[in-house]
């Protein structure tokens, strides 16, 4: 029996995603790094494994039920388990030419951005979620932005990637109701603003600032919050 505990981060060759798999891979995961470029994959585990990381790469596109079931295929044959699963993997969206101007909102857009933002997170969690049941102590992270806070509101005007956290921490919430009586918990966590090439690298905070949220949400205790959205600081109002 493999008794190293596995996460799964998605969207982990680069950026947040890459500093949330060597946060975890510092405290001793093995980290399977979900990304859809094959090339960038590998880059991401030869670095990780230079700097004394455990990781494997997992061909992942959270666009696609099949390759979600796939993943989850290719977890359980390398390592036999999985304990966390952080669903990093996001896209902002265009912005040009008023592509998420709510008055000249490009609907397609809106479909992209809420097909990975959203339907990828449900895809690849309701495709790990039998790896994690087998688990003791299953995490399951979604990384939100407080940009979808209803509550804050910060940032400029974006109709499409907002919403999508918006109703990402929705959908957080009911999987937290839903495994309430289960030892899986679901929590939100929102990075603040990070220099990456999200943002044009034009931002305050480090990847690896970005990614403590994520790391301590994925090592919480048996007793922690569920169905929560937090950051450094604690609660984010939403």
């Amino acid at each position: 029996m493999n008794n190293t505990k596995t996460a799964l981060v998605t969207g982990a060759n680069k950026g947040i995603g890459f500093a949330i798999a060597q946060g975890l891979g510092a405290l001793g995961f093995t980290v399977a790094v979900g990304a859809r470029d094959a090339v960038r994959r590998a880059e991401a585990v030869e670095k990780l494994c230079a700097a004394g990381v455990d990781a494997f790469g997992v061909a992942l596109d959270v666009t696609s039920d099949e390759s979600a079931a796939a993943a989850a295929a290719a977890i359980e044959e390398t390592t036999g388990r999985l304990d966390v699963l952080v669903n990093n993997a996001g896209i902002s969206g265009r912005i040009d030419g008023g592509a998420q101007d709510p008055t000249t909102l490009d609907l397609d857009l809106v479909r992209n951005v809420l097909d990975t933002n959203v339907f990828g997170v449900v895809r690849v969690t309701n495709a790990m979620l039998p790896l994690l049941r087998r688990a003791e102590s299953p995490r399951i992270v979604n990384m939100s932005s407080s940009m979808g806070s209803l509550a804050l509101q910060p940032g400029p005007v974006l109709s499409a990637y907002a919403p999508s956290k918006t109703f990402l921490n929705g959908i957080t919430t009911q999987y937290a109701r839903r495994l309430a009586d289960t030892n899986i918990m679901v929590n939100a966590g929102c990075p603040g603003h990070v220099a990456t090439d999200f943002t044009g690298f034009n931002a305050p905070r480090t990847p690896e600032q970005g990614a403590a949220i994520a790391v301590r949400l994925a090592t919480l205790p048996d007793d922690g919050p569920r169905g929560g959205f937090f950051d450094d600081e604690g609660v984010v109002p939403w």
